[in-house]
């Protein structure tokens, strides 16, 4: 299992300007969903943006830390027009 604010900070080590939420899905910290708001992500497809951020996962990832993740990547304006807030 592993700490939902260690990958929000790991997130945020690639992506210093990051709103990042990260939840966790089954109770068992090994499936999360994170949303990442980032102005990096501008002018990225989605398969970049997503990239960004596995990037900064990476080693989670490899030891299996993380096995499944959902991830929803957002330009601050396309976060904006959803209305939600992070």
């Amino acid at each position: 299992m592993i700490n939902l604010e260690l990958v929000e900070t790991m997130i945020k080590e690639k992506l210093p300007d990051a709103q990042v939420t990260v939840r966790d899905l089954t109770g068992g910290g090994d499936h999360l969903e994170a949303i990442v708001v980032s102005a990096e992500f501008e002018g990225k497809s989605r398969v970049k943006q997503h990239q960004l951020v596995y990037g900064a996962l990476q080693e989670a990832m490899a030891s299996e830390a993380i096995h499944a993740l959902a991830l929803k990547t957002y330009t601050p304006q396309a976060w904006q027009a959803t209305g939600q807030l992070v």
